[in-house]
């Protein structure tokens, strides 16, 4: 990470104090430090903030909290969940198309890249922005845990109606803070494996809830589609 930030505008703006403050400076140290050791990191510096770049504050209609980005080659690409397109799709993700093919009766998709997620207001958030290459949670309780409780306490204070996909007892108690009268909440069991095949991921029916809220509203509904 470059000593300026690069980042979409509005993003920019309201999360200046978290750029300014002594665990920000201490975390880009860290970063600094584990490249100039050879460490390789992932997602590319280009993608570490591609979640916020690809969602303006004001697109945001929906948030998706992950925890670590992939950890192997080409796999991250700054949106949690999501991999590049032509890297098989990780076990997680597959779980999370089998339930829209169930909940909406869409195609399995080709590829793991979400972006088109992203580009129509879903903010895909991991609690960690950064990862050593094949050492998964390498880079927690470095500072990027406290950055994006300040993400998510920009949309909880400066937004209404933003739904709230919390999947997994982690994104759970990340979102603990988000004030239910004026957001929906939705909360079910992770998508990876162990938790799904246990019944707690799948006929969570979270993206047609998510949609049927967006539409009582009169806003767009996200088309969770392949496009």
């Amino acid at each position: 990470m470059s000593s300026s930030i690069q980042l979409e505008s509005s993003w920019l703006k309201v999360l200046k104090d978290e750029f300014n403050s002594d665990y920000f400076k201490t975390l880009k140290q860290f970063l600094t430090e584990e490249k100039k050791n050879g460490k390789v990191i992932y997602p590319p510096g280009s993608k570490i903030f591609a979640a916020l770049d690809a969602c303006p504050l004001s697109q945001v209609k929906a948030v998706v909290i992950g925890q670590d980005p992939y950890h192997g080659p080409n796999q991250a690409n700054g949106l949690c969940f999501s991999v590049n397109e032509g890297v098989k799709t990780p076990p997680s993700l597959v779980n999370i198309y089998r339930e829209l093919e169930t909940n909406l009766g869409l195609p399995i998709p080709s590829h793991g890249d979400l972006s088109h997620w992203a580009k129509q207001g879903v903010l895909l958030l991991n609690a960690t922005l950064t990862v050593e290459a094949h050492k998964a949670g390498s880079h927690q309780n470095k500072g990027w845990e406290k950055f994006t409780d300040a993400v998510i306490d920009r949309i909880n204070e400066q937004k209404s109606n933003v739904v709230f996909l919390l999947w997994g007892g982690y994104a759970k108690r990340k979102g603990k803070n988000i004030n239910r009268d004026k957001h929906l909440v939705l909360e079910s069991g992770h998508p990876s494996p162990l938790s799904a095949n246990k019944g707690h991921w799948f006929g969570n029916k979270h993206f047609s809830k998510c949609n049927a809220y967006l539409e009582s509203l009169s806003l767009t509904p996200i088309d969770w589609s392949e496009v």
